[in-house]
């Protein structure tokens, strides 16, 4: 199981474009759907007007069926309304371009029948009739220029079918009836015809833009107001942690320093007591000496002042440092040390990883009161493992992310009396440092294992340049 070994912090990413256009056109539909209703109460009222006008003037059959389409078309949109409140309002990005999709083919189809009075009046009707139709078509569309131009191109396929519906209808009715024609009324309809078609689409352009822009402000002032949300909170943990750390730092600090005053005191009292006293004082000089010297190290870290030398670094001698250095150690609680490594070698900071694993192998031999402990290297298809395995006390599910804070220690646990609560926050912090992925598994009472894993990219080295490579952290 990968472990979160760093404390929570927030670094303001934008959106991707993709996730804002998502965003910003599920808005523009919801405008455009908000706005149906309008075009479809004005439909219903000039449906009426224009069959009671046409009627006995033009051809009764295709007036039917024109006024059949239409009706039929006005209860599927008003369906069409019901299914959009029902399943679409309350969902954005995806859905209502699916939605979109599926649905937008309605949209020309009512354009092509709303140029039909067009083709039905044009010559046949009375000059009044005429005009009517053709203010009703006008109006539908200036109406549809407020109420579809949200979402571009559905407001683009309307107004095209609305446009090409009613210049087949001249054409057509040019053609019926040529000997009624005036060529000169007729060019000046195409050309009005025309015009109202290029009217329509600059001012759809417009309108479209202004809606867009104003969504993409509410999107960024959204994602402004998110990261400043998310910023806080991680200044707010940052504060709290820091207190923390520095609560516990006085705490541990206190008991060696007040440990010395005792000493202090007690050889100054009895000067003959110091062969007993000595070896207490440096006991005491010691802790205070490792908690300063691990508080530096955190300190370097975390202010980026830690610099990487990285050069070629053999695992076998690695292992036999390690081993050297923490026997002494497994000698003296009467457990066994064992490394098992394969011959390699890693492009790598031997200091860096000397206090990784050095740490890790301290903190299992502290925990571990029977058996032994294992640091072994094993390699996978895509990265490098080292494993420190121990059969200590475990750790329970509840603290497997705690143990990394700062300061932080087990009360249960045996073998953390002496110890500063530093080690594995180091230690994860080195790994991050490293680029190093740090995994943890363990059970309470049946012990515990470690892995460092470093992945492939962090063993590409410059064989051209002999010397070791100084990187500064980020």
């Amino acid at each position: 199981m990968l472990v979160d070994t760093q404390p929570a912090t927030h670094q303001h990413v934008p959106a991707a474009p993709e996730v804002r256009d998502a965003w910003v056109n599920s808005q523009l539909v919801g405008v455009m759907m908000d706005n149906l209703g309008s075009t479809l109460l004005l439909g219903g009222l000039s449906l009426p007007i224009l069959v009671y006008l046409m009627a006995g003037e033009v051809s009764t059959p295709a007036l039917v069926l024109w006024t059949a389409a239409m009706l039929i078309s006005l209860v599927l949109r008003f369906r069409l309304i019901g299914i959009y409140r029902l399943r679409y309002d309350s969902v954005d990005g995806p859905q209502r371009q699916a939605f979109i999709e599926r649905y937008g083919w309605s949209w020309p189809a009512i354009g092509l029948l709303w140029g039909g009075p067009v083709a039905l009046s044009y010559l046949q009707a009375s000059f009044i009739t005429q005009f009517i139709c053709a203010l009703l078509v006008v109006g539908q569309g200036l109406v549809t220029l407020a109420a579809y131009s949200a979402y571009r191109p559905i407001y683009r396929s309307y107004t095209n079918a609305l446009s090409l519906s009613a210049l087949i209808g001249l054409v057509l009715a040019t053609v019926l009836y040529f000997d009624r024609t005036d060529p000169l009324q007729t060019t000046a309809l195409f050309a009005v015809l025309v015009v109202f078609w290029a009217l329509l689409q600059m001012a759809g352009v417009r309108l479209h833009q202004v809606y867009r822009s104003s969504f993409e402000l509410q999107f960024s002032n959204q994602e402004l107001i998110d990261s400043l949300t998310l910023q806080t909170r991680a200044s707010l943990r940052a504060v709290s942690t820091k207190n923390r750390f520095l609560a516990s730092a006085a705490h541990d600090l206190r008991q060696p320093v007040h440990a010395l005053s005792l000493y202090a005191d007690w050889l100054a009292s009895e000067p003959e007591m110091a062969r007993d006293i000595a070896p207490r004082i440096l006991q005491s000089t010691r802790a205070i000496n490792e908690l300063f010297d691990s508080l530096f190290d955190l300190t370097r870290i975390d202010a980026g002042n830690y610099k990487v030398r990285l050069q070629h670094v053999e695992v076998h001698k690695l292992f036999a440092d390690i081993a050297l250095q923490f026997e002494p150690v497994a000698a003296g609680k009467q457990l066994r040390l064992r490394t098992r490594a394969q011959p390699i070698t890693l492009w790598s900071d031997p200091v860096v990883l000397r206090r990784i694993l050095g740490n890790l192998v301290s903190n299992a031999l502290r925990h571990t009161t029977r058996g032994g402990v294992l640091l072994a290297l094993r390699r996978r298809q895509d990265m490098v493992v080292f494993e420190v395995w121990d059969t200590g006390v475990g750790i329970a599910r509840e603290h497997q992310q705690a143990i990394f804070q700062e300061f932080f220690r087990v009360s249960q646990h045996q073998g953390t009396e002496d110890s500063l609560g530093l080690g594995l926050t180091i230690v994860s912090k080195l790994a991050t440092l490293m680029g190093y992925q740090l995994a943890l598994q363990s059970e309470a009472s049946r012990g515990s294992v470690f892995r460092v894993m470093l992945p492939a990219y962090t063993q590409q080295d410059d064989t051209a340049d002999p010397q070791p490579t100084v990187v500064a952290p980020g």
